[in-house]
């Protein structure tokens, strides 16, 4: 009965909303970023958009490797086994800080890359100082990861939303100030913008980890952490979970990587349409990602307890719950698609009146190929998860490198570079990968689950 799946709705939003708020916070801060240097000009929005490209590869392998430590704190706490939970949750910090500090040398080693992409020069030079600092935002990032991913598997999202959402007005003044050059600060551009960056995503560590540290349930895992004495065996564990997560979701960020510099090569205008129809796209992606992290919990709570049956349950009232939200978000793309770019051009200035007009021509086009993919990004993002719950990564890894990068990426690169369709192109391919990898993960996370249902059943 549709009752069956419907009754699961609050308890889903309950846990979800929190993990949403959290991320569109992160993604508010990246719109009100977008519109503050987009008052700067299109060439500085480019450079942004240019340096976070690096950014966004390095924070996929990051994040994505830190979504080990939900599903197995999810089974540890379904299991009530304290022990347990606190050796995923050490190990879990320490691969997670080394990996910050890997990341960050990684992306400052790279910077020269900007200089043989075939990218606008005065983009690239805008960029160049950007990304110096922004790197290094990357080391706390991935440390609040391991902190946001134990408290997930908790099943207590709210600690991680405050803190976030602390994080982003820090960023959003400091930007204001740097950006600027208000309340007697050096005006600093784009740079005011990494310096805002750094600064919040360090508070949000120090502030999730007094919050954890305050909690009656989770005290005991987060103070008191030898964090030293290290097991192999918890090591292995954690990094054969953490590295094919980390392998799909890069896949997936860097086709949109890719998307930019593929717009970058089209000019700096279409790069900074490409921006724009990227970060409105992502503020709603990240009711998805929620569903999705929710979903990881909940399927490891129920495979902690060796409840089949209420897994699958439980994850169709989630698939549900997320495809209506997706049609919802994909009417609203489509009625207002020339109406949303405009909050990030700056029309009053006759100058750069030319250069914003074709931004927004070229934004309003995507943001109608952003509507159909509503739906395949959130049934992607949503199964992914359910399969993350159940540690399923190997296959769902091979699925997402097919899915983006044997089929979206080839279609980008045709339609985008030697066809007519140019930017609308690229996003065709983007829809294309998407769509693919949602058919398949469903396909998956159904046959595994009635496998786990029968093969229960059967020893039982």
């Amino acid at each position: 009965m549709l009752s069956d799946y419907t009754k699961e709705f609050s308890y889903n939003l309950k846990l979800a909303y929190p993990v949403i708020l959290g991320m569109l916070g992160h993604t508010m801060v990246s719109f009100v970023d977008n519109i503050m240097v987009g008052q700067l000009g299109t060439a500085e929005l480019a450079a942004v958009s240019l340096g976070n490209s690096f950014m966004f590869i390095a924070m996929s392998l990051g994040i994505g490797f830190s979504t080990a430590i939900t599903p197995l704190i999810a089974e540890a706490d379904g299991e009530n086994n304290f022990e347990n939970g606190k050796s995923i949750f050490k190990h879990g910090l320490f691969l997670c800080s080394v990996l910050g500090i890997v990341l960050f040398l990684l992306v400052f080693a790279a910077k020269p890359l900007l200089r043989v992409m075939n990218q606008p020069p005065e983009v690239v030079e805008l960029a160049i100082p950007y990304l110096n600092l922004v790197a290094a935002s990357l080391i706390p990032l991935v440390i609040f990861q391991a902190f946001k991913q134990f408290s997930d598997g908790m099943s207590m999202t709210k600690g991680p939303m405050y803190a976030t959402l602390i994080g982003n007005v820090i960023n959003v003044v400091l930007n204001y100030m740097f950006i600027f050059g208000k309340f007697g600060m050096p005006q600093l551009g784009i740079v005011g913008a990494a310096i805002g960056t750094l600064v919040s995503r360090v508070i949000m560590v120090v502030y999730l980890w007094y919050l954890l540290s305050q909690n009656q349930k989770t005290r005991d895992y987060v103070l008191h952490i030898k964090i030293f004495v290290l097991s192999k065996k918890m090591i292995k564990k954690l990094f054969d979970l953490g590295f094919p997560s980390a392998m799909q979701m890069f896949f997936e960020v860097a086709i949109f990587t890719a998307a930019i510099w593929l717009s970058g090569i089209l000019g700096k205008n279409p790069q900074a349409a490409n921006q724009i129809a990227l970060n409105l796209s992502s503020m709603t992606f990240m009711v998805a990602i929620g569903l999705g992290v929710t979903a990881m919990i909940r399927l490891g709570n129920q495979k902690g307890m060796k409840r089949y049956r209420e897994l699958r349950r439980i994850a169709f009232s989630i698939f549900m719950l997320s495809l209506i939200f997706a049609v919802v978000f994909a009417i609203l793309f489509f009625i207002f698609n020339t109406s949303l770019p405009k909050v990030y051009l700056d029309y009053d200035d006759a100058a750069k009146f030319t250069d914003n007009f074709e931004v927004w021509s070229i934004a309003s086009k995507l943001m109608l190929i952003a509507a159909i993919f509503q739906i395949s990004d959130t049934l992607q993002v949503v199964a992914l998860g359910a399969l993350r719950g159940m540690q399923d990564v190997k296959i769902p890894t091979y699925i997402t490198f097919i899915a983006y990068w044997l089929i979206g990426f080839p279609i980008s690169y045709y339609l985008g570079l030697y066809t007519d369709y140019k930017s609308a192109g690229i996003w065709i391919g983007l829809l294309a990968g998407l769509t693919s990898s949602g058919i398949m993960l469903f396909i998956r996370f159904n046959y595994l689950s009635k496998k786990l249902i029968a093969q229960n059943e059967l020893n039982s």
